[in-house]
């Protein structure tokens, strides 16, 4: 259980990071479609890092 907890914050800050990459790098809106995309990427980035950190 403890793992599956430490994936959801995983995910939460890879969308974190990766929905606001844009906004740092080409000042796009926050709700703009490339920061959405750039959550999504960096939610599977985050839960694949923090899955690999765990097992």
């Amino acid at each position: 259980m403890e793992s599956r907890k430490t994936i959801y914050f995983g995910m939460f800050l890879g969308g974190l990071i990766g929905g606001y990459i844009p906004a740092l790098v080409w000042g796009a809106s926050i709700f703009s479609f490339s920061s959405l995309l750039g959550n999504a990427i960096g939610a599977i980035i985050g839960i694949y890092i923090t899955f690999k950190l765990t097992r």
